[in-house]
């Protein structure tokens, strides 16, 4: 086993572990936790993509950067309006779904 093709299952390990975090956690917080693992888990497989070949690709390098950028924002975006939304409702879980 080559250490591309153990970044590549850690990878998809991650995002398996992000999707199901998703699914399973009715806490706000621990969704976007989870969301953050899931992107943390494409990054991943994503470098080990793109370092097969001759060289290391410029391009998935590029990409994950920006990705990286884009998360940070995009999860301070989502915990202030996760703190506002608390503030305003008292709760920071999903409400109950009518049966």
């Amino acid at each position: 086993m080559t250490a591309l093709t153990l970044y590549a299952l850690t990878g998809a390990a991650l995002i398996g572990l992000g999707l199901y975090g998703l699914i399973a956690a009715r806490h706000l917080l621990r969704r976007i936790v989870a969301f953050n693992l899931l992107g943390s888990g494409l990054f991943l497989y994503l470098g080990a993509a793109g370092a097969r070949g001759d060289g290391p690709d410029p391009v998935p390098q590029a990409l994950i950067i920006t990705g990286i950028v884009v998360a940070l924002s995009a999860s301070a975006l989502a915990v202030g309006l996760l703190v506002a939304g608390a503030r305003l409702s008292g709760r920071a879980t999903l409400p109950e779904e009518a049966e």
